[in-house]
């Protein structure tokens, strides 16, 4: 059986994968159907960040599902309630709503906004939320709404009333669009779809200024930033600022689908009973991975995602010295990086999958790298080796 022409046949034709069958993860490792090995440097886009099937998640998993799989959230389960306390000890007094993913996050933190808008300002229309171009919220109909990109939106219009796009990194373009309508500002601290740029402290601490000022609700998108990917817990302690809400997903439960949304508790308590739910948020499975991967990711692991970041940070500038004509720019923050190029990047993504390796290329031309935090020195020499070869490669064929 060809399951590539099987895959055709009977699933939704949404990705464009890359020919490649993968059966089996561990540690920073992949292999595929035929049993080649790959390093993997996208850790299926920051979900298993600290490797693939880590033995503390597995045992928790196997632990859990001998136990209870899922049980109505009409009742109580001790993984969920456990999680939610850990999540809140590890960022501000709050509570905590569990969804699937992180666009139902994300889409529990727009409904949050809205009905505290409404609670707070009955009457006064005020439901529009500051979001920022290039960014990426999800693909419901109101996360793909405030995702700041024309390409995701077409075909889907129209789409949902109440979100205006600012320049990232551009304090003067929010001010200009804050208005009686305004409700919240919601931003990534650094746009991972959108090319891993990251917002500077100046900008952050003037939307908390804006906010605070006009009495409006900062969210925190750290679906892609949150855990430790960019060299702290959470992306926000770069900045001197805590958010009203965050949102986290990926990788919180270790590589099993998860979403939360963290929210100050006198915010969360808008929602009352029945104004919003999940059949499967929160269930005890993910929930117990979940507390697991909070455990493994310890003070001294974060201090080491800096550390490897900066190493790994070096290596892609000394590419770009070495190949000006072909390498724009690097951009990163802990293991969260980008080496943008002057052409497009999928053949570079084709040939170092060839050679044992697996990147990510967004926005056409930026090489995304988010490696498990557990890479050696020796992992990221091999793949600073395979990406200049790659560029060499390309280099000669010009």
């Amino acid at each position: 059986m060809n399951l590539v022409n099987e895959e055709k046949k009977y699933v939704y034709q949404t990705y464009r994968r890359f020919e490649l069958i993968l059966v089996k993860g561990k540690g920073q490792f992949v292999w595929d159907d035929r049993g080649k090995k790959y390093l993997d440097f996208f850790a299926g886009v920051s979900v298993c960040n600290i490797g693939h099937c880590h033995p503390r998640v597995v045992g928790a998993i196997r632990e859990q599902a001998s136990r209870l799989l899922h049980v109505s959230n009409h009742y109580y389960t001790a993984p969920q309630i456990m999680l939610a306390r850990d999540l809140v000890r590890r960022t501000f007094p709050g509570q905590v709503f569990f969804s699937n993913s992180g666009a139902e996050a994300n889409e529990c933190a727009i409904k949050l906004v809205r009905k505290w808008s409404n609670d707070r300002h009955p009457g006064q229309n005020r439901y529009e939320i500051i979001a920022f171009e290039n960014s990426f919220h999800g693909r419901t109909m109101a996360t793909l709404t405030a995702t700041g990109q024309e390409k995701f939106h077409k075909g889907f219009e129209p789409l949902l009333p109440g979100f205006r796009y600012a320049r990232y990194n551009d304090i003067s373009s929010v001010d200009a669009l804050i208005n009686k309508h305004t409700a919240a500002i919601m931003i990534e601290p650094v746009l991972g779809e959108g090319g891993v740029y990251p917002a500077s402290a100046e900008f952050i601490k003037a939307l908390r200024a804006r906010c605070d000022k006009h009495n409006l609700l900062l969210v925190f998108d750290e679906i892609q930033t949150g855990l430790g990917r960019t060299g702290r817990l959470f992306a926000y302690e770069h900045y001197g600022i805590k958010p009203d809400i965050i949102t986290l997903g990926k990788s919180l439960a270790g590589g099993l689908p998860i979403g939360a949304t963290i929210a100050k508790k006198d915010l969360a308590g808008v929602f009352g009973y029945g104004d919003h739910g999940s059949t499967f948020g929160g269930d005890p499975l993910p929930c117990a991975a979940a507390r697991e991967v909070l455990g493994v990711i310890s003070p001294s692991l974060v201090r080491d995602i800096r550390v490897r970041g900066a190493y790994f940070a070096k290596g892609l500038q000394r590419i770009k010295n070495k190949f000006p004509q072909l390498v724009k720019e690097v951009r990163s923050t802990g293991l969260m990086l980008a080496m943008e190029l002057e052409f497009p990047g999928r053949e570079i993504v084709e040939y170092c999958q060839k050679r044992g390796l697996l990147i990510n290329c967004t926005q056409n031309t930026a090489l995304r790298f988010l490696p498990p935090f557990i890479i050696t020195r020796a992992d990221i020499d091999k793949a600073i080796g395979i990406l200049e070869e790659s560029l060499i490669w390309v280099a000669l064929k010009r």
